[in-house]
């Protein structure tokens, strides 16, 4: 079974879960310039974010990442994270389930 959403119909700002109760967890982050999510961690789970469209700062245990649209990000959910958008921006993050590997 294959499942499919248009990320720009997804409900929810500036969270969207893209496939509830689904793992991996899937979710379009969407922030207007300037906005920004406090800083928090997701233990256990390993993360990838893609910057679709936009610039944003990345805080990521105490380093900062300038991405711009294209840009994929790859980190340990155990960190402390916080994206600041410096212009409108989308992602597309996906947590993941830390493997035992």
């Amino acid at each position: 079974m294959t499942t499919t959403h248009d990320l720009d119909e997804l409900e929810g700002q500036p969270h969207a879960n893209v496939f509830p109760d689904a793992e991996p967890k899937t979710v379009r982050l969407t922030l207007d310039a300037g906005g920004a999510v406090a800083p928090h961690s997701h233990p256990d789970r390993e993360i990838v974010l893609y910057l679709v469209e936009g610039r944003i700062e990345l805080q990521v245990g105490g380093e900062t990442h300038d991405l711009t649209a294209g840009d994929i990000a790859r980190f340990d959910g155990d960190q402390e994270i916080s994206p600041r958008a410096i212009e409108a921006s989308t992602a597309l993050i996906v947590l993941a389930p830390r493997s035992d590997d």
